[in-house]
């Protein structure tokens, strides 16, 4: 499950490094936002997995989290650090997803960043709100249609087919995509766990994503440059043609990969195929 309370991460892109903040909201003061402000935070994620306070709420399990959201959101705004919103799709919120769209326009965000559920950690206590294959399709293709109907920025996270959607799309299209058409989703693929990025965890236990609980090693014992250029699990995760099952054989393998995260909770195999893929590859019909 996507975590939110208070983590920061820096972000490194073609634009430069950019600090951001991930807390719920509900915690935000003005006098916080100030100092947030204040200590050179660029960017501030809020959740919203209701589009009112009831599916909120009852998603959060915490009365008023939807009110003490959109509070902080406004001290945000009056101390002028941007916003975006994230919204984790379940089953409980799956229909609201276009209203919590235009509500992050209203609020005044510059992005909406979706996260499809991923069944570790805190998730697996909602694992049963977790949506379809089928439902996971309809979703993404609904998120590409809003590319250039809204002035959000839009990323979907731990949803890696949205890199196979939007090939498939711009071909039907007869468009070329590329930095320039497409921005960043052009030039990066689905799962980038210990490919681009990776954990360290609070003891030093190296990941290759939060999700997913394989242990490549400890900076504690060694060093990170070896672990992360010598792991056995990395090395494993960046020769796709180890992939297993549909995603082995998937012509998007090198621009999805699956999640590998779903695939290890589903299978205990982090290269077994994503369990929540509805394509066929071309070379298994």
């Amino acid at each position: 499950m996507r975590p939110d309370i208070f983590e920061t991460a820096a972000y490194g892109s073609r634009l430069g490094l950019r600090m951001v903040m991930a807390p719920n909201g509900t915690l935000i003061t003005e006098a916080i936002a100030r100092r947030l402000a204040d200590a050179g935070i660029q960017r501030l994620s809020i959740s919203l997995d209701g589009a009112a306070a009831d599916t909120h709420d009852e998603f959060r399990k915490v009365p008023g989290a939807y009110d003490g959201a959109l509070r902080g959101i406004e001290h945000i705004k009056r101390a002028g650090i941007p916003f975006q919103i994230n919204t984790t799709v379940t089953q409980v919120n799956l229909e609201e997803i276009p209203k919590i769209q235009q509500l992050a326009v209203e609020l005044g965000a510059v992005a909406h960043h979706i996260f499809l559920l991923v069944p570790t950690g805190r998730g697996k206590y909602i694992v049963d709100k977790a949506i379809s294959a089928e439902e996971y399709e309809r979703t993404l293709n609904w998120f590409y249609d809003q590319r250039g109907r809204t002035p959000l920025e839009l990323k979907a996270t731990c949803a890696p087919h949205y890199y196979r959607i939007l090939r498939q799309r711009s071909s039907q299209e007869g468009t070329s995509v590329s930095f320039q058409t497409h921005g960043l989703d052009a030039v990066t693929r689905g799962c980038l766990g210990g490919i681009g990025f990776c954990f360290v965890s609070h003891v030093g236990d190296v990941q290759p994503c939060g999700f997913l609980g394989t242990i490549c090693g400890n900076v504690r014992r060694a060093s990170f440059v070896e672990i992360w250029k010598h792991s056995e699990i990395f090395t494993a995760l960046r020769d796709y043609d180890r992939l297993e099952g549909k995603c082995g054989l998937c012509e998007f393998k090198r621009v999805c990969g699956g999640c590998r995260a779903r695939a290890f909770e589903a299978t205990g195999d982090y290269l077994a195929e994503e369990p929540l893929c509805s394509h066929i590859p071309h070379r298994a019909c």
